[in-house]
């Protein structure tokens, strides 16, 4: 990436793993943290696109606390509907593009085989739910916007697998990790590349855009990740597979996160990357 590459971008979030990620990738981009557009006031997101006009905007921030949004619906909505369905209402006034950030969580988990983009939709919790409403917020507001489902983000930064393994395998002799969900690990600076791509191809051609699919290869389950998280880190610590069952959680997970990312191939020329290779400069970073 050059400079140019992040010149006129407006990106909402800061602190996320994407969002750090674009930070490095093309740090002439400007950056809106809560500071500049609380994504709880939908209205205020449209205010800043209006007021800044960027070539294009990435939305890189989302409510992604699972769990949490079983209780907090509310603040989901705000956030992973209303204020993405501001954001491209805002574009498509100003007639520039937009690429959003989703979910596997769109999903009901069923089933083994890849998701491609038109499968049926059928969420499974408040979170996913709150993703898919504002994917169809988006498509209605006539903008020219990209939609990129991903799954299993990791980075060094803020909260996920990548950390909370590391951590726990060094505490302890043995761990008990879930084997019977599958997906494709994604690491945040390849999502951050992607996005920037798509958007430099949507600016060039105003016809590009849709939905599409990105994850890490090759698919695994939680136990195949943590196993490969702590071979690279070199931690001692023996995975013992558990079903789901076995570790409830507020809201149900997908089993099947496979996604089947040959539309973005065809489109952008981005092909799924391997998510062992983005594990080692993550490993590295954190060693560090």
């Amino acid at each position: 990436m050059t400079a140019q590459d992040g010149a006129g971008l407006l990106v909402f979030g800061r602190t996320g793993q994407v969002a750090r990620e674009l930070a490095r990738l093309v740090p002439q981009a400007v950056f809106a943290g809560r500071d500049r557009a609380d994504l709880t006031d939908p209205a205020a997101c449209a205010a800043l696109i209006d007021a800044t006009r960027p070539a294009a905007v990435i939305n890189a921030a989302a409510y992604t606390a699972v769990d949490a949004a079983e209780t907090d619906a509310d603040t989901a909505r705000l956030v992973n509907t209303d204020a993405p369905g501001a954001m491209a209402t805002a574009c498509a006034a100003l007639d520039i593009p937009l690429v959003h950030i989703s979910t596997d969580y769109v999903f009901d988990g069923s089933g083994a085989a890849p998701r491609a983009e038109d499968a049926p939709t059928a969420p499974l919790g408040v979170y996913g739910q709150t993703k898919l409403d504002g994917e169809t917020a988006i498509r209605a507001s006539g903008a020219q916007a990209a939609i990129l489902r991903t799954s299993w983000v990791f980075s060094a930064h803020g909260s996920n697998f990548v950390k909370t393994m590391r951590r726990l395998g060094a505490e302890r002799d043995g761990l008990n990790i879930v084997a019977d969900q599958i997906g494709g690990p994604t690491a945040a600076a390849d999502i951050a590349r992607a996005v920037v791509t798509m958007a430099r191809a949507m600016q060039a051609d105003r016809a590009v855009g849709g939905l599409y699919h990105f994850a890490g290869s090759p698919d695994t389950n939680w136990a195949g990740f943590a196993r490969e998280i702590f071979a690279q880190s070199g931690i001692a610590c023996t995975v013992t597979e558990i079903p789901s069952s076995a570790y409830p959680t507020p809201a149900r997970r997908p089993l099947n996160s496979r996604l089947s990312c040959a539309a973005i191939a065809r489109d952008f020329g981005i092909q799924r990357p391997d998510w062992r290779a983005a594990l080692r400069q993550v490993v590295k970073e954190l060693s560090a």
